[in-house]
């Protein structure tokens, strides 16, 4: 991979009108070679910043820059992207012809900012965000659209692009980077290529930051239905030493100086770790060819979080990681929806009630003949499907309250400045109890009629009526390394399928 310098550029708008009078763009249909992939497009990655700002009713798109980076690591075939997932999608059209070139789903997480109590009281906030294209050999026009609450797409943004722009910024990637190959199979254009990045470590820990690498590649490759199709992936870990090791916990009174400048209490929920330094973390992964990114935080505390085609972030050393990390690559990666509903989360109104989610693993529709995973369900199956849920609901709800009251003693103690034995308990307890939790909720599983049973359950999606998921358990509903329910799984293989040459 070679670097390049030039001088920082912001591309022009002028010719902006020139496409105005588009109403309806005809997509291009993906051809079984690289034909149209050759005529409109270099074997290069055009990336597009902007800036996204607003509150739950508005959001103003502002363009940041646009960069020039090394090979295209997507497919030069299925250029279109047909899964109809996440909360907006980047689109770009030929400025001649107006032909759809690309398109591709995201969801943002200025997208989870404005389902927050906050920005629907007015509270404006701006994030940087990033959509990778393939480089243009053509003026094109990129478009934002966004979501409307009945899933109708809307245009927000707009711009028009030249190529041969001197604007376009061409910059050598960051000092120091520590790159590790830890499952490689093959071409980029016909692979995954998942990019491990890591964070809170400093340079003494590179080498376990090599070890972590290579355990999570392989808990991951591990797991169906990846294992099955481990051929299909390429994995590489990416790691900008950080001055301290760890991340922000900001409700704890801890804060980092780190590579990517992570954080717990994101969007005010203590287990959700993300990070607002998008333009850091892009540059970092430009090291590797990129489809998805993972933030590995060198961290013994639980958390993580996970937006679909943005990145996911996890803890490399608490006793559920290896769950976390693919947990949270389900939601990064295969747009899949959390199952579960009784624990706390910083969203109001995420799924609209009488709106079927996007997401392959939940429905709001109790209907047999509409369930997405209809031809699965099994056999006598009732529609919905009993599983005893208000014993479930006793015994979880009785946990979270117990767990919140846990962690906020260890957020007190810790702001307070307390004995560090006495913190160390206090954490240990918490972990005692998730894991004896977990236990008897996973022995309450084992004991019900329902296990095994592909139906409609209620309760899904942060709501405990009106959605429903495929079975009783799944590593999107609860702790632990376990199987994808049915749905996820064809999930997750649909969108790999995506990838092929």
């Amino acid at each position: 991979m070679t670097d390049r310098e030039l001088s920082p550029r912001i591309p022009s708008l002028s010719a902006c009108a020139v496409v105005l009078f588009w109403m309806i763009a005809a997509p291009v249909c993906a051809q079984p070679d690289t034909a149209v992939f050759d005529a409109h497009f270099l074997d290069e990655t055009r990336r597009v910043d902007d800036y996204h700002t607003g509150d739950a009713s508005t959001e103003p798109v502002s363009l940041d820059a646009l960069r020039r980076q090394d090979v295209w690591a997507g497919s030069r075939t299925r250029l279109i992207d047909d899964l109809d997932l996440g909360r907006y999608y980047a689109k770009v059209y030929d400025a001649g012809s107006g032909d759809l070139l690309f398109s591709r789903g995201f969801d943002s997480y200025f997208g989870e900012w404005r389902t927050t109590g906050p920005a629907a009281e007015g509270v404006a906030r701006t994030y940087h965000e990033s959509v990778l294209c393939p480089f243009p050999r053509h003026p094109v026009v990129f478009s934002l659209e966004a979501r409307r609450s009945d899933r109708g797409l809307e245009e927000i943004f707009r711009v028009w692009i030249d190529p041969e722009d001197y604007m376009i910024r061409e910059e050598p990637l960051p000092d120091g980077l520590v790159i590790v190959d830890a499952a490689v199979s093959g071409d980029p254009h016909a692979r995954v290529d998942v990019v491990i990045l890591g964070e809170g470590y400093t340079a003494e820990e590179t080498d376990k930051f090599r070890r972590d690498v290579a355990h999570f590649s392989g808990i991951m490759l591990g797991h169906e239905p990846y294992a099955s199709l481990k051929d299909r992936f390429n994995i590489r870990g990416v790691l900008k030493p950080s001055q301290q090791s760890g991340c922000d916990e900001p409700s704890r009174g801890v804060h980092r100086n780190t590579a990517l400048d992570c954080t717990f209490d994101s969007l005010g929920s203590e287990r959700y770790m993300l990070t607002e330094a998008n333009r850091k973390m892009r540059d970092i992964a430009a090291a590797a060819p990129c489809d998805a990114i993972y933030i590995m935080v060198n961290h013994e505390r639980y958390g993580g979080g996970g937006i679909y085609n943005l990145f996911c972030t996890f803890t490399s050393d608490n006793q559920w990681s290896d769950y976390v990390f693919l947990h949270e690559f389900g939601h990064h990666f295969a747009g899949l929806a959390d199952e579960y509903y009784t624990s706390d989360t910083a969203y109001n109104d995420f799924y609209p009630p009488g709106v079927e989610p996007a997401e392959r693993n939940i429905t709001a529709t109790a209907d047999p003949a509409r369930l997405k995973w209809r031809d699965v369900v099994s056999e006598g199956a009732p529609v919905p499907t009993p599983w005893n849920k208000a014993e479930y609901d006793a015994m979880d709800r009785a946990y979270q309250e117990t767990r919140r009251e846990v962690n906020e003693r260890i957020a007190a103690l810790m702001r307070g400045g307390a004995p560090a034995a006495e913190i160390a308990r206090a954490k240990a307890k918490g972990e005692t109890l998730s894991k004896e939790h977990q236990a008897e909720i996973d022995a309450w599983f084992a004991r019900n009629p329902a296990r095994g049973t592909v139906g409609a359950f209620m309760g899904a999606g942060y709501s405990s009526e009106g959605l429903y998921r495929s079975q009783l358990d799944c590593i999107m509903f609860s702790k632990g390394v376990k199987p994808f329910c049915a749905a996820c799984r064809r999930g997750i293989i649909e969108v790999i399928d995506r990838y092929g040459e």
